[in-house]
Order: C-alpha cells, then sequence, then structure tokens
C-alpha cells in the first residue's frame, strides 16, 4: 500500500525464518516453472539466459531430492535472484537465493566440464534444509551442520543427475581443494567436527567424508540418521543444535565394526598413503582373474601437522577398469591392512587398469600411484 508518499509491504512467511533477508532489485526477467506446487522463479539480466534452464533443472531436482531423504520443503515458493559481479558467491536465504552472474548466469560449462552451475544450484537449495530448517549454535562444528551437509546433499542431486563417474572426477576436485587448503594452514587444521572459519575443511574435506559415510553405511541408513537429526531440531529455537548432537545421530547408525570410520572422518585429521605396486590377469574359464599387490598405510595428523603413523585394519575400494571406461566393472570394498598385500578378484571383461581407492573416496596425497596398468599373462 502507500502512504506518506511511500510503498509499503508486509510479508508473511509460511514456515518460521531467520531474521535474515536479502533485497535486491534491477529490471528482471523472470523464468518462472513449478514443482510439486512450489513456484520456482528465476530472475536474471535478459541477456544472461544461457544457463537459466540448467538452474531450473537443478532446483527441480533438488527439490525431488531433498524432500524424499530429508523432508518436506517448507515454503510455496523458491526464487533465485541474479546480481552482478562485484562478488562471486551465492548464499540461501529463506526461499530466496542471491546468486552473483559470475558463477552461474555467465558461466560457460562445455561438454566434459564439471556443471558447477547445477551444482552450485543444488548447494544453494539444500541450504533450505541445512541452515534454515535446522540451524546450529555458534560454536565450533556450525558449518559442519549447514555447509558440509549442503555439500553432501548436492553431491546425491549431482550423481542421480550425472552418475558416478562424473562424481569420481568431482571427488578428486574436492580432494585438490582440500590438500591445498591444509597446505597453505598457517593456524592449525582442526578436525571437521570442529571446523572453525576454514572452508578447505567444512567444504571440501566435508563433502569427501559424507560420501565416504554413505559409501559404508549406504544411503538410505545416513539420510535416514540425519531425517531424525533434522526432525529433532527442526524450526526450533534455542539451545541450538552442536555437532556433538550429529555425531550422536551418525553413530547410532553405524555398526560397532565400522566406528573407526567416524573417527577418522570426524574426529581426526587422517591421511591415506594407499598405492597400486602391481597388477597382473589371466583366464580362467569365462573370466579374468585379476592378481593386484597392494600396499596400505595411515596417519594421523595433529594440529601442526606433525603425523604419527595407527594400525591401518580397513575397509577399502578395490576396482578394475576395461580399456577406455570410466565406469569401474569391479568395485568392491576388501580389507586393507598395514603394509604390502595382495588381493585376486575376477570379472568378465578384459582388464585394463587396476587399483585401490580408485573413484579418490579417501584423503590420499599421491592420486597417480592408486591405478596402474594391468599386465596380461599369456
Amino acid at each position: 500500500w502507500r502512504r506518506g508518499g511511500r510503498r509499503w509491504f508486509h510479508y508473511r512467511a509460511d514456515a518460521p525464518v531467520l531474521h535474515f533477508y536479502a533485497f535486491l532489485s534491477a529490471r528482471y526477467r523472470v523464468r518462472r516453472d513449478r514443482w510439486n506446487g512450489v513456484d520456482i522463479e528465476v530472475y536474471h539480466h535478459p541477456v544472461h539466459r544461457w544457463n537459466v534452464e540448467r538452474m531450473v533443472r537443478s532446483v527441480k531436482a533438488s527439490l525431488a531430492c531433498y524432500t524424499r531423504a530429508f523432508g518436506p520443503y517448507p515454503h510455496r515458493q523458491l526464487r533465485i535472484v541474479e546480481f552482478p559481479r562485484f562478488a562471486a558467491f551465492a548464499q540461501s536465504f529463506a526461499s530466496t537465493i542471491p546468486y552473483s552472474e559470475s558463477i552461474g548466469f555467465i558461466a560457460e560449462v562445455r561438454p566434459g566440464d564439471l556443471d558447477y552451475p547445477f551444482f552450485v544450484t543444488a548447494h544453494e537449495v539444500a541450504h533450505q534444509w541445512w541452515g534454515h530448517q535446522l540451524v546450529g549454535a555458534d560454536a565450533q562444528g556450525a558449518a559442519l551442520l549447514s555447509e558440509t551437509l549442503s555439500e553432501y546433499s548436492a553431491l546425491l542431486v549431482m550423481e542421480q543427475e550425472y552418475g558416478r563417474a562424473q562424481i569420481g572426477r568431482f571427488l578428486r576436485h574436492e580432494l585438490d581443494g582440500y590438500l591445498t587448503g591444509r597446505g597453505g594452514e598457517r593456524r592449525g587444521e582442526t578436525p571437521l567436527v570442529r571446523v572453525e572459519g576454514q572452508t578447505y575443511v567444512h567444504y571440501h574435506k566435508g563433502s569427501l567424508a559424507m560420501y565416504a559415510l554413505r559409501d559404508h553405511l549406504g544411503e538410505a541408513r545416513l539420510n535416514a540418521a540425519l531425517r531424525r537429526f533434522l526432525r529433532a531440531h527442526r524450526f526450533r529455537g534455542p539451545p541450538y543444535p552442536t555437532s556433538a548432537d550429529l555425531m550422536r545421530h551418525l553413530r547410532a547408525a553405524t555398526p560397532d565394526s565400522l566406528r573407526y570410520v567416524l573417527d577418522d572422518l570426524f574426529e581426526h585429521v587422517t591421511l591415506h598413503a594407499n598405492r597400486a605396486r602391481a597388477a597382473t590377469a589371466w583366464r580362467e574359464g569365462g573370466e579374468w582373474v585379476v592378481e593386484l599387490r597392494l600396499e596400505g598405510r595411515k596417519v594421523r595428523a595433529d594440529s601442526l601437522g606433525r603425523e604419527t603413523e595407527v594400525a591401518m585394519d580397513d575397509r577399502v575400494d578395490v576396482g578394475v577398469f576395461a580399456a577406455g571406461e570410466e565406469e569401474p566393472v569391479y568395485l568392491r570394498k576388501h580389507r586393507l591392512r598395514s603394509g604390502a598385500q595382495t588381493v585376486r578378484v575376477r570379472v568378465r571383461e578384459r582388464p585394463a587398469r587396476a587399483g585401490v581407492d580408485p573413484l579418490h573416496k579417501l584423503i590420499d596425497r599421491e592420486l597417480d600411484d592408486n591405478l596402474v596398468p594391468v599386465r596380461v599373462r599369456p
């Protein structure tokens, strides 16, 4: 309404929201769509239309995935709003996502590239659950509850859209980001459960940790634990949850035999130095027998980077690839212990490469020795 020469507006939210808003104004063109009763709107510069359909596709896929995995979206609309490239980020407010032109609207995604506008959109939509429905306490580990869980959620959407091979490339990108970040650390790295202001930990390491945990527990079991955690704290005021509350739910969902995984991923700074020494194959009946000579090593680092080797008896992926294929023809977990060992597997296709942790789910500083060519015996 108008009063005193000014325009007045009264907004009422469908669900409780933080006292946290964004105001954006421009001569926008609006792309509109709907998903399951939710209005989807992308406000963009009229010329910057290249990735708008990609964003809409990501919003729809994300709403479907997160509703199924974690619970309902609480609003009747979800808006993405472009702003100029004075800054390069996107940020999720309740039902509204300001999004820089530089990281989405004018990005050029070539065939074979990682689709980062799709991923960034999925990440920001995930904050409608992690960061808005569930608000963490202002304490160490808060970013685990918002940024790490949003990274994990976006990975679910990416895998659903692009398949496991693309996720392997993305995890390698995340691993590079984490190792680069810790290489330049000046204050001392904290474990993920106590992360505080270290983006390379709560983004890059966080996505690796959650994806690895899902790999061990299974998606249904992990998502059920996250759903229970969200339900226990959804739209609640103080006392706000901490990373310790999340860990209680994760421990309850984790068998005793896999508790070491939680310790390695969340409670400590754990690094691997696993490698494939050699791989040999021969025909036996209608299959190929692949014999791999592997080596396992695991260390834990303190805040100053000092490393202590720890005994390894872990479940680690062993993979075999056919020539020219990104998807493994064999990928299963085997017990890998400290030191040298031999593993034999059987595959139907002629093997070309084989090794340990081929999709880079573990934090390993030397990736080039994970896979080796397979020598075929006559």
